[in-house]
């Protein structure tokens, strides 16, 4: 599995406004934000990453999908399902 960023770089230090009761809230129970915080982001930039991807390849898949509906894929006589 490939890693959207390097889990090894050093941590920064980042000002963030958070709503005063969800804050309270999430300390009350011993949330650790930073940590919480980093799952989110990765799982946002995963998405973008994906969406750019998708976006960058977009010709090429059209392309593709144009060759299997007219030819088919090349596995069709050996597949068994």
């Amino acid at each position: 599995m490939q890693f959207v960023y390097d889990k090894t770089a050093r941590k920064k230090p980042a000002n963030l406004s958070i709503n005063s009761d969800l804050l309270r809230k999430a300390r009350e129970y011993g949330i650790n934000l930073s940590a919480e915080l980093e799952k989110v982001l990765a799982d946002i930039v995963r998405e973008e990453q994906r969406k750019k991807w998708i976006e960058d390849n977009r010709e090429a898949i059209n392309t593709y999908n144009k060759h299997v509906e007219i030819h088919g894929v090349y596995s069709r006589g050996l597949r068994k399902f």
